[in-house]
């Protein structure tokens, strides 16, 4: 059995709350970055113009946070694995935006629920 220390508590700001792990902001900032400036997963979704799809649609839009932020996998030492979180929500865009592309493996329902459901 391996001893691990706890990770680091979240950093308790002057108003007495807890924030959020600097990876998983930073991670939560990079998809929004890559998300609004078209660079989300440029293999993927190559030749698909999905920002005035997702920008009409507010239900795109969350549907595309909820699967990355359903995705998004930390460990228990508190790292960020947002890899698959990335490859997720790109194949979702590309089936909304492309119905003819088939998601493989489909998506599970826990993937696509949002949270506080």
């Amino acid at each position: 059995m391996v001893l691990r220390s706890a990770p680091e508590p979240p950093e308790v700001l002057s108003s007495g709350m807890a924030q959020l792990p600097e990876d998983l902001r930073a991670s939560l900032r990079f998809f929004a970055l890559y998300l609004a400036n078209g660079t989300l997963d440029p293999d993927l979704l190559d030749g698909v113009d999905y920002l005035p799809v997702l920008t009409k649609s507010p239900a795109a839009l969350e549907t595309a946070f909820t699967i990355f932020t359903n995705v998004l996998d930390i460990d228990e030492d508190g790292q960020v694995d947002d890899g698959d979180a990335y490859y997720r929500t790109a194949q979702w865009i590309r089936y909304y935006c492309d119905p003819a592309y088939v998601v493989t493996p489909p998506f599970e329902d826990w993937e696509t629920r949002p949270a506080g459901t």
